[in-house]
């Protein structure tokens, strides 16, 4: 079913990535808030392609941490519930400090297809992205119509700000390289943290890709406080705005699926 990511490490248009093995190479880093009907499933089928997944239980009431550990996760635990980008944060840097190259972002909640992960590394191989983003913006029919609607305004209000069109930013099925990671200013620690590390890599100039993803939804209940959250990424936004275009970089560029890339100050502005 699942083409073997250690055969994905072949030469190509970026040479660098010949010695890549995915499965050793890459960690998978799991933010949860009492996820425990859904992530022993979601570890046990991403184990499958990569060795190392570290579930970030972020004071989850629920057994999470204990479940991951069975499945066959390494968990960190904050004590109480801190952030998806808090947890985040605390994957990254300890994926780093073991020693990999790349992290691989998915939630715990079963809504990220295990299936798709070889097109993240596909992906990254093909354009040399240090990011690289789920899409569920091609195919959105199973997603419910208030997110399809909300994302679509959030995903136009950061691509204006970025200067380039970015189709999916609120995704968190993600691919970023480490290395990258530690040069951007990323400091959200709730749900605005897809916004806030979208647009740190395209102001630093770095190559951006997405990938086509299912969309899995269920009959669970969003973590995302529709009041709360909606005025924490307002405020975000407008600090974002602020900094205007004195922090995008001429070399800033967006990639499909495909591997095109179309420069921020060329036929990508928006807006």
């Amino acid at each position: 079913m699942w083409e073997n990511p250690k055969r994905l490490g072949q030469p190509g248009i970026y040479p660098h990535f010949f010695e890549m093995n995915w499965m050793t190479q890459c960690a998978v880093v799991i933010p949860c808030l009492n996820e425990g009907a859904n992530i022993g499933q979601v570890v046990n089928t991403a184990r499958r392609l990569v060795n190392t997944i570290f579930v970030v239980d972020d004071g989850s009431q629920d057994g999470t941490g204990a479940i991951a550990k069975r499945a066959g996760a390494e968990v960190l635990r904050h004590p109480v519930p801190r952030g998806k980008g808090a947890a985040l944060q605390t994957g990254w840097a300890h994926a780093r400090e073991r020693g990999f190259r790349w992290t691989l972002m998915m939630d715990g909640d079963g809504q990220h297809s295990v299936e798709d992960i070889p097109k993240f590394f596909e992906s990254a191989e093909r354009t040399g992205a240090a990011l690289v983003v789920g899409n569920r913006m091609e195919k959105p029919e199973g997603m419910p119509p208030v997110r399809r609607l909300v994302n679509r305004w959030m995903s136009q209000r950061i691509s204006s700000l970025a200067k380039m069109r970015l189709p999916d930013s609120q995704c968190g099925f993600r691919l970023m390289n480490l290395d990258t990671r530690v040069d951007l200013s990323v400091n959200a620690g709730h749900f605005e943290i897809e916004s806030d590390m979208l647009l740190a890599v395209a102001r630093r100039g770095d190559p951006i890709a997405f990938v086509p993803i299912a969309v899995i939804y269920k009959d669970e209940q969003s973590k995302i406080h529709p009041v709360r959250d909606t005025v924490r990424w307002v405020r975000w936004w407008w600090r974002a705005g602020s900094v205007g275009e004195k922090a995008l970089t001429p070399a800033s560029s967006c990639r499909t699926a495909e591997g095109e890339v179309v420069p921020a100050w060329e036929g990508n502005r928006v807006g």
